[in-house]
């Protein structure tokens, strides 16, 4: 079985740590807060109440500041610690850690000091708790939160709203289930009248978490006497009110001693004739005692709620700190190792975009199958390979002297000029193919967890840099490909062509464009019959003149454009196959493999503080990733400190 000490020492300890991490309760954290799931004994009261003197008859010291209005102007987390034997006592603040304080006085002097650090030396509150651990062999073991005295009017060099700031404050100490509520209230005023009565009865109705305690009943009106509130005739509430008989003011301006005013404290009660019969159920001796043992109790019932707060905390933040990453090591060794793994990351991304592990790598087949295609028929062959165009490119190239058979100069230059069309498609297509590119890294790197935090726009940058470069590239060898279907034309396809004027179709008929697949093709596989006429005498071919006009001319430069029709209609299905390879092995196989090595080669050239540049991240994110690592070692820190004690099991 645990130690009472070991029990409440292991909550002091927790508490100190909560209000070291800034976890005093009450905050907008998007954790539960472990200071408000801590059993602890808030301490309540109206100014004036005797609530300063309650707390230094326990404690045994005179410690407190003391003055008019309201002088407790920040919670004080009150601890106190017994030791054995006959030490010499000593205090401690948890803002001056490892600093003994022996005189009280100057404890008094801290605590004002301390108070004015936070709010000025103005009449104003803060929520921010001081801490204060008493080490004494006359204490027991407890733990009381001093809280400000409430009020109900703002006086000079207050705030308007003070007198509800003040309640506020209190309320978020009684509020929590977890909360004792020592409510003081002076006999002397009518217990229907008390704030801190009032303020108890509203947050804990069933009276199942509050001690009320009547001070100041030597100040009684002679007659009277203060029996129906204590024996809970007057104000009933689960446990029995506490009767307090408290220094005098001219004790306190006497510096009278503490244990003397103790030990006359129990000369009151015992001769009393009203209370004589209470006097074992009085004084400050018996409430600190009651709050100890009823501390122990609560603490012991509460434990393993606490317990599993805790490990539910524990896992949200550990989920949250894997969400936002955990903090990156300083030496450049690791850092480099850091950034080549978030690049081995999103390249595995990148790689399952583009074979089909994620949507996105279709697109390219798109451009291949859709947009290619597309493109080619809408080039201006119709335009190009015209009647009139076919006769003025051929007359020119023939010059002074006509062509005497077959126009070759005219064929090449026909065929030339419709061979410079497919330039814009293979272009167009390599561009298409670098903006899919460039999305699938834009999109790789969002997905990519790890690049969440930083590097981002370092590898958005080299990632770019490297396919303007396989574009770059890409669009040379398309353009070759091009380049090289005018280089050399395909003399068999010539070859198997008639070389005499033959058949042609319906005067005024177009010539098959490389877009009309199946005539080209048909063309190709089926070249036109040998020409009617051969054999026919030469004075009847003479005589075959046609009487609107000259149409065996007009048939000849079809004939020709329909041949150059046919020549380009097979050059388009090659580069309609070409071209893409050339993009698929110039930019996509490149980016597979190839993507970042421009930027591992920058990376290895940086040292430690340019490394660390490239590893920086949003200052709010960095803060918040510390907050949370900070209160899961707290919390991991209090599972141990719970789990150490024996009635755990």
């Amino acid at each position: 079985m645990a130690t009472m000490q070991s029990l409440i020492g292991m909550v002091n300890r927790i508490q100190r740590a909560c209000t070291a991490l800034g976890d005093y309760g009450g905050g907008d954290s998007s954790f539960a807060s472990l200071w408000d799931a801590l059993p602890s004994v808030a301490v309540v009261g109206g100014q004036s109440s005797g609530k300063s003197s309650v707390l230094e008859s326990i404690v045994g010291r005179d410690f407190l500041p003391r003055g008019s209005g309201i002088v407790t102007r920040r919670p004080l987390v009150l601890q106190l610690h017994q030791t054995e034997g006959r030490q010499e006592e000593y205090a401690e603040f948890g803002h001056l850690p490892r600093k003994r304080f022996t005189d009280f006085a100057l404890v008094r002097k801290e605590i004002q000091d301390e108070t004015d650090r936070i709010t000025g030396k103005t009449k104003q509150i803060s929520p921010i708790p001081i801490h204060l651990s008493i080490y004494s062999p006359d204490v027991v073991n407890l733990t009381l939160v001093d809280l400000p005295g409430l009020t109900k009017v703002a006086v000079e060099g207050q705030s308007e709203t003070i007198v509800e700031d003040i309640e506020n404050m209190v309320r978020l100490y009684v509020e929590k289930p977890n909360s004792i509520i020592l409510a003081i209230s002076p006999a002397n005023q009518d217990i229907a009248t008390s704030d801190a009565i009032k303020l108890a009865k509203e947050v804990d109705p069933s009276g199942e978490r509050t001690f009320g305690v009547l001070t100041k009943l030597d100040l009684m009106d002679k007659g009277t006497n203060a029996l129906d509130v204590l024996e809970g005739r007057a104000y009933r509430l689960q446990h029995p009110w506490v009767g307090i008989v408290n220094r005098s003011q001219a004790d306190i301006n006497k510096n009278t001693d503490m244990m003397y005013a103790r030990r006359r404290e129990r000369e009151y009660f015992a001769t009393s004739p009203d209370y004589g019969h209470l006097a074992h159920k009085m004084g400050s001796e018996y409430l600190a005692k009651l709050l100890s043992q009823h501390l122990e109790k609560v603490i012991k019932s509460k434990i393993p709620s606490i317990t599993s707060m805790i490990n539910k905390g524990i896992e949200e933040m550990e989920a949250e700190l894997d969400r936002l990453g955990r903090p990156i090591a300083v030496d450049a060794g690791a850092q480099l190792y850091t950034i080549l793994e978030l690049c081995r990351a999103f390249d595995k991304i990148f790689k399952e975009h583009l074979d089909g592990g994620r949507p996105g790598g279709d697109k390219i087949y798109g451009v291949f199958d859709n947009q290619l295609p597309a493109a080619v028929r809408k080039l201006p062959f119709d335009r190009h390979l015209s009647l009139q165009n076919v006769r003025r490119i051929v007359s020119e190239a023939d010059g002074y002297q006509p062509h005497l058979i077959a126009p070759e100069q005219g064929y090449r230059r026909l065929i030339e000029g419709s061979l410079n069309y497919f330039r814009g498609p293979a272009e167009a297509s390599v561009d298409a193919v670098h903006f899919v590119l460039k999305e699938l890294v834009r999109k790789s790197i969002g997905e990519t967890e790890e690049l969440r935090r930083f590097l981002q726009s370092a590898l958005a940058a080299a990632a770019g840099e490297s396919l303007e470069k396989f574009r770059d590239e890409s669009k040379k060898t398309v353009v070759r490909l091009v380049e090289m279907e005018s280089s050399y034309l395909t003399v068999d396809f010539f070859r198997k062509l008639p070389q005499e004027i033959g058949q042609v179709g319906p005067a005024g008929a177009p010539p098959p464009g490389p877009g009309d697949r199946r005539a080209s093709s048909a063309d190709r596989k089926n070249p036109p019959p040998p020409p009617p006429e051969r054999g026919i005498p030469a004075a009847d071919r003479a005589n075959a003149v046609d009487p609107l006009g000259d149409r065996y001319a007009d048939n000849h430069f079809r004939r020709i454009g329909s041949n150059v029709s046919s020549y380009i209609g097979m050059v388009s299905d090659t580069l309609r196959s070409t071209i893409p390879k050339a993009v698929v092995y110039c930019q996509v196989k490149e980016a597979k493999q190839n993507l970042l090595n421009y930027f591992y080669t920058q990376i290895g050239k940086k040292e430690g503080k340019q490394l660390a540049e490239l590893l920086d991240e949003d200052p709010t994110l960095m803060s918040k990733r510390q907050d949370i690592a900070k209160r899961l070692e707290l919390y991991k820190v209090s599972r141990d400190e719970i789990e150490a004690v024996s009635w755990v099991r």
